[in-house]
Order: C-alpha cells, then sequence, then structure tokens
C-alpha cells in the first residue's frame, strides 16, 4: 500500500528516470511492451565460441588427437570467460606497483 504522502510513487519515478538514463534504449522496448536484455547479457559470440569449443574438443577426443583437445579446452576456457557480463568493469586483477613516497 502507497504511503499517505505518496513516496512509493516518487521512488517508483525515480526509478524509472534512472532506468531511462542508464540503458534508454531497454528503457523504450519496455515501455514499447517488448523488453530485450541488456547489451551485457547478449552474448551470441560468446555461445558460438563455445559450441565451436565443444566441437573441436569432441572431435579431438574421437580422432585421439592431443592437439584438437588441447586447441579444444583452450577455445572453451576463452568462451567461458567471455560470458562474464562485468569483465571490462573488474580491470585487471593486480592492482599496479605503487610508486615510492615523494619526499
Amino acid at each position: 500500500m502507497p504511503g499517505p504522502d505518496g513516496s512509493d510513487d516518487h521512488r517508483l519515478s525515480d526509478i524509472e528516470s534512472r532506468l531511462h538514463r542508464d540503458d534508454p534504449r531497454f528503457a523504450h522496448a519496455l515501455d514499447a511492451g517488448r523488453p530485450r536484455p541488456p547489451r551485457e547479457y547478449r552474448n551470441l559470440r560468446a555461445r558460438l565460441l563455445l559450441a565451436t569449443a565443444l566441437a573441436v574438443l569432441c572431435s579431438g577426443i574421437v580422432l585421439a588427437h592431443g592437439l584438437l583437445i588441447a586447441s579444444g579446452l583452450v577455445l572453451a576456457g576463452i568462451a567461458v570467460e567471455s560470458f562474464d557480463p562485468h569483465r571490462h568493469a573488474r580491470g585487471g586483477r593486480y592492482p599496479p606497483p605503487r610508486s615510492w613516497p615523494r619526499s
């Protein structure tokens, strides 16, 4: 139930304005009634790479060829890593080295 001062309406309008500011294409599609997942969750390339990796891996197992097996495993690792939606926001894994204090 909304509060007596309409604070729920204010919160909803604030959420709506942030959505329009952060992802206008998604907000427009949501208003039109046909929402799409945000861009970071649309990963066609990663799916194609994973399918290719699994095909290479399976053919390497069937043919008993070590190089195909290794290639399939490497490609599968690359594909799984590319499914992470926040991989660009994280930056490097290790922080840059600290510089010496200057006097």
